[in-house]
């Protein structure tokens, strides 16, 4: 802590010297671990630790970077503006350096103090959802979220016990995701709080979790399975984080793949109820959530969304459709001069060898040149049949 010549107090975070070095070593034994891994485990190729540790990598690295800290730190603060629900500290950025963060200092109630926050009369209940509230609004509304949310970053301002406002600090992990992954993951909760097992499956494959010949039936039996007995329980005992975790344990049996993207919502939806649960221990998770998921699969098809995509998405088709010509005028001029080529894919080509892999020598060639080639047709084909 220090205090600015003009009387206002701050924060001062400095980056211990030798840091960068340490988690660089660190970082080297996670690649050779995840290597190994690739190379002997079966498991592998599902769960992906390669791409897990290169999205834990470029988590850890952003969060040695203190400027970025600080920057998402004003992001959160803008987003929350208007809001009482959330109270991000200001920043000082003509103190803020790569190595060097200040920023205002917050006085409020560690949220992991709960004797002090009983003896000032807090409504835990509010608290407790408006935990709920905040995540998911951050999640959905804004693609922007704190994403190491545990108690010790989180306090509490309770000048109005009825109304407690919390103050987050630390916010060198921050999470975003796709529109496409958003969409699909307020679906997939939505459709699991209405029991529509059967649309949780397609998603599933929609999204492609799973491979895209998994039989939708025996993914919807799988998935209530899993989900019945979770909802034979009262609502407040059901959780979010769970519910999400089992459903991704269960791609197992369908050969899904492990989602690095989604690896640091998982981590902070099981902080945020763990931590409301601890709260209030009747906290019903959906109840609060589910509102703010239906509002913003509600937002995304209004009119007035529709046309801010367009407009903002215009001038890039206008820039290709006027592009169309030139473009065509080259591939005319390649295939007349014979340069033209087809780019095949071949991940399907691979994937065909290692199943026939086991068959009979004589079969696995003569099976092996048959899908090589209806490959490489389709491939022509899609190029002769493709938009221009």
């Amino acid at each position: 802590m220090a205090t600015r010549r003009d009387g206002r107090e701050v924060v001062v975070k400095v980056l211990r010297p030798g840091m960068r070095e340490q988690i660089g070593r660190d970082l080297e034994v996670l690649d050779a671990l995840a290597a190994m891994a690739e190379r002997w485990w079966p498991e592998a190729r599902r769960l992906r630790p390669i791409e897990v540790v290169r999205e834990y990598r470029q988590t850890v690295l952003d969060e040695l970077d203190l400027m970025r800290e600080a920057a998402n730190a004003s992001q959160l603060k803008r987003n929350f503006a208007t809001s009482q629900l959330l109270y991000v500290p200001e920043v000082h950025w003509d103190l803020c350096r790569g190595d060097v963060m200040v920023m205002e200092r917050i006085h409020g109630v560690p949220i992991g103090d709960l004797a002090t926050l009983r003896a000032r009369g807090t409504d835990f209940k509010r608290l407790a959802e408006n935990g709920v509230e905040i995540f998911f609004t951050q999640v959905f509304r804004h693609n922007f979220f704190h994403a190491d949310m545990h108690p010790g970053n989180i306090f509490v301002i309770v000048d109005d016990p009825a109304a407690p406002r919390y103050a987050a600090v630390d916010f060198g992990i921050v999470g975003t995701l796709s529109l496409r992954d958003q969409r699909y993951l307020a679906e997939i909760f939505l459709a699991v709080f209405d029991r529509d097992y059967r649309r949780v499956a397609e998603l599933h494959i929609e999204c492609g979790w799973v491979p895209p010949a998994t039989r939708v039936d025996e993914m919807e039996s799988a998935v209530r399975t899993i989900c019945e007995p979770i909802f034979d329980r009262p609502l407040c005992e059901i959780s979010f984080g769970t519910v999400l975790l089992r459903l991704f344990a269960a791609l197992q049996r369908f050969d899904g793949q492990i989602q690095p993207q989604l690896i640091l919502l998982q981590k902070t939806l099981l902080n945020i109820e763990g931590l409301g649960r601890q709260l209030y221990p009747e906290l019903d998770i959906w109840q609060t959530a589910t509102p703010v998921l239906r509002a913003w699969m509600r937002d995304r098809v209004r009119p007035g969304t529709l046309w801010k995509e367009f407009r903002r998405q215009f001038p890039d088709a206008l820039e290709f459709v006027k592009s169309l010509p030139t473009m065509a005028k080259r591939l005319a001029d390649r295939y007349d001069e014979g340069s033209l080529r087809v780019a095949v894919d071949t991940t399907a080509i691979e994937e065909l060898r290692r199943d026939l892999a086991a068959s009979n020598r004589r079969q696995h060639q003569l099976l092996a040149v048959v899908a090589i080639s209806a490959v490489v047709l389709a491939g022509m084909i899609a190029w002769a049949l493709r938009p221009i």
